[in-house]
């Protein structure tokens, strides 16, 4: 690749940093805001039973197809033939996972001990239907790097499903509340991506002899082991422990992971196919993986330990106090939340160097390591699952560290050198916070949110003055607008 064409593709790749990262906060923003206001009027039971939900819906969305639309965006090149296959390919999927749920609601009921699951089951086998037209635009559109549409459609979706969620909540629909907002976000991102990406092919069924199916197969292995290891403690916890306990768990985990599942798999939307398309060029690949682990963690380090240690005011501020038992559980799931983001960061660079069986090994790792720790943590309710996590996020981190790095071509001294501001700064934030808490009186808990984010903030800013100047300036780089 030419000088001229390296940095075209930085100016291009920096521009869908910001549409994709602006779009998710954006999105985001508006939906933590229905999102606040809803939880406070449902109660941890309605949580605890959405929950049950989602690991039935997760489980059938393995076969939803979303592997073989990696296919299309790590290709160098794709043609109309390629994408009627693997629409097709999501149409036979998808219809058939919906009438699968559907028909299979009751047993997924009585597995749970929660008569209410079967009907909410069925109302949300509809959202499978979505799919197709979903994913084949947005793959599409993020091969070319345009992540301007898709965040017309996200921001758009969001908007609507804002609007649902506390309507339906304010007029007493309890649970339903939580399936019938995310339907509308379902459907109005499909309608907006059919729209404004303007493509539409034939769907072909015929799949015989395509390469890209063996890209995708590797990819829906990976699918199904990540399954395990993200769903297992709900679905040992919907097994054993109550509603009420089931949402106390969840919604403390909603929070902690607010930017691990929230804002890196976005940016790892962007990260694929950028790194795909330097694939032939290893040592730029290396490069870029260790800017995009270093800029990361400058974010996911102050976000979960800041929720640590800011828990108490934070949940009896945000939440409300009938929710103070996600207090502890909170405090647990932060400190563990930067060790789970690792394993997130590294798939996309294994994946995009055509090695998607390493992504799959970790994952495999995931699925005996994840489950073992929830299984001896669940006897010991919510605080015992948040507290299995403190065990299975580190041991998995070592493992994915173990075998991507060698396939990107970075060494383990690299990657701590890209760790190490984040880690020091988040420190020194931890240690400030700590000392003004336990200086301070009693205070209502916004003020004393207040206190203790401005004083991690001006902790972890300094700290980074300190120890990484330069990567902070790298960051706020990353945040002025680049043109396309």
């Amino acid at each position: 690749m030419s000088d001229v064409d390296s940095m075209t593709m930085a100016r291009r790749v920096r521009a869908a940093v910001m549409w994709r990262s602006g779009s998710q906060v954006a999105a985001q923003l508006v939906t933590w805001t229905s999102t606040f206001f809803v939880i406070r009027v449902l109660e941890p039971a309605d949580y605890g039973l959405y929950a049950m939900t989602q690991v039935i819906l997760s489980l059938l969305m393995l076969l939803n197809g979303y592997s073989f639309t990696g296919a299309l965006v790590q290709a160098q090149t794709i043609d109309r033939r390629q994408v009627a296959q693997v629409f097709g390919v999501l149409i036979l999927m998808n219809f058939t996972i919906a009438a699968i749920q559907f028909v299979t609601a009751p047993l997924a009921a009585a597995w749970f001990r929660a008569p209410a699951l079967t009907d909410l089951l069925r109302v949300l086998a509809a959202a499978h239907l979505t799919t197709p037209f979903v994913m084949v635009p947005q793959a599409l559109l993020s091969h070319r790097l345009d992540f301007r549409t898709q965040a017309r459609a996200n921001i758009a979706a969001a908007i609507v499903s804002a609007i649902v969620a506390p309507a339906c909540a304010l007029a007493g629909f309890g649970v339903w509340t939580l399936v019938l907002a995310p339907m509308s976000l379902f459907y109005t991102r499909a309608l907006m991506l059919f729209v404004l990406g303007r493509w539409w092919v034939r769907p072909s069924f015929r799949f015989a002899g395509q390469s890209w199916m063996g890209f995708g197969m590797a990819m829906l292995v990976y699918d199904v082991f990540w399954f395990i290891q993200s769903q297992a403690d709900v679905f040992l916890a919907g097994r054993t422990l109550p509603p009420h306990e089931v949402g106390i768990y969840t919604t403390a985990l909603f929070l902690a992971q607010l930017l691990t599942a929230k804002f890196i798999p976005a940016l790892n939307e962007v990260a694929f196919p950028s790194y795909a398309r330097l694939q032939d060029d290893r040592a730029a690949v290396a490069a870029a993986f260790v800017k995009a682990v270093r800029l990361i963690m400058l974010a996911a380090v102050p976000f979960a330990w800041g929720l640590a240690v800011a828990a108490e005011p934070l949940v009896l501020t945000v939440l409300g106090p009938k929710w103070s038992e996600t207090i502890p559980v909170v405090r647990l799931l932060g400190i563990a939340m930067p060790f789970a983001a690792l394993p997130i960061i590294y798939a996309p660079a294994t994946n995009a160097l055509n090695r998607p069986a390493v992504a799959a090994w970790v994952a495999g790792a995931g699925a005996l390591i994840m489950p073992a720790c929830f299984l001896a943590g669940v006897r010991y309710g919510a605080p015992g699952l948040a507290a299995a996590w403190l065990v299975a996020a580190p041991l998995l981190a070592l493992a994915a560290t173990h075998v991507s790095l060698p396939v990107v071509g970075v060494r383990a001294p690299t990657l701590l050198a890209a760790l190490r501001p984040a880690v020091l700064a988040g420190l020194v934030m931890v240690a400030s916070v700590f000392a003004l808490d336990a200086a301070l009186p009693a205070l209502p808990p916004f003020g004393h949110l207040v206190l203790l984010v401005a004083t991690g903030v001006l902790g972890y800013g300094a700290a980074l003055l300190v120890f990484a100047r330069a990567t902070l300036i790298e960051f706020f780089r990353m945040l002025r607008p680049a043109a396309v």
